[in-house]
């Protein structure tokens, strides 16, 4: 597992990609402002608008007890129950958030948990604004077992963005609101927890959400919860 020990305002889970970026745009603008000032401007503005596609931000992680945080920025897309697929065994609450190229792209884990398989879906790139490109689309899909069971995370591919990031391992232990993932420049992200009926959603379509820091959703206190507390 890639954990980062310090903060850096740049993802450094994609420097492979702004690394480029950065020493081809700053070799650019010197020449340009040697040759064409009034150039250096406008090569020096692509690159930094380029770089903020990678941008970092620090987040406040919630405290709360028996939630799940968002595992995106964006907005929400979708909320619905699926019943057993590909990626989940039982019927499971879906989250659906698509990252415009303006949003943050890291993904964060919406809980404590452990990471039991990491599968690789080769796909389309349709839209990732639509419910469709979940099915279609080339994904990555993360399943962890929680305290409250199978939590399935899939970083989904859109039109633009091809470019899926996840240097995380089987067996490796995920807390609330860590980073594990980014996708370059707008795409997709599905949040799938099992027990639909445990989990009350705390968002609307068409809200703005915030990766690791929004709370998706609460654990609904049911009968056996009561019981068992």
């Amino acid at each position: 597992m890639i954990q980062a020990r310090f903060w850096f305002p740049i993802s450094l889970l994609g420097w492979k990609y702004w690394l480029p970026i950065l020493i081809g745009g700053g070799i650019l603008t010197v020449v340009m402002g040697l040759l064409i000032p009034p150039l250096a401007c406008i090569a020096a503005i692509v690159t930094v608008a380029m770089l903020l596609f990678f941008r970092d931000p620090l987040r406040d992680v919630p405290s709360d007890a028996d939630v799940m945080v968002s595992p995106a920025d964006g907005r929400i897309t979708e909320i619905s129950t699926v019943e057993s697929g590909a990626w989940i065994e039982s019927p499971a609450l879906k989250v659906g958030i698509f990252l415009s190229v303006l949003d943050v792209h890291i993904n964060r884990s919406p809980c404590d948990g452990v990471i039991k398989s990491i599968v690789f879906e080769p796909g389309s790139f349709l839209d990732a604004r639509h419910s469709a490109a979940g099915l279609k689309n080339q994904s990555n899909n993360l399943t962890m077992e929680t305290p409250w069971g199978r939590v399935v995370v899939r970083q989904i591919v859109g039109a633009i963005a091809r470019r899926i990031i996840c240097p995380q391992m089987v067996g490796d232990s995920l807390t609330r609101g860590e980073r594990f993932g980014m996708i370059a420049f707008g795409s997709r992200t599905e949040l799938m927890v099992t027990d639909p009926e445990g989990w009350e959603p705390c968002v609307k379509v068409g809200e703005k959400v915030f990766a690791g820091q929004t709370i998706v959703l609460r654990r609904r206190r049911l009968k056996t919860d009561a019981a068992a507390a």
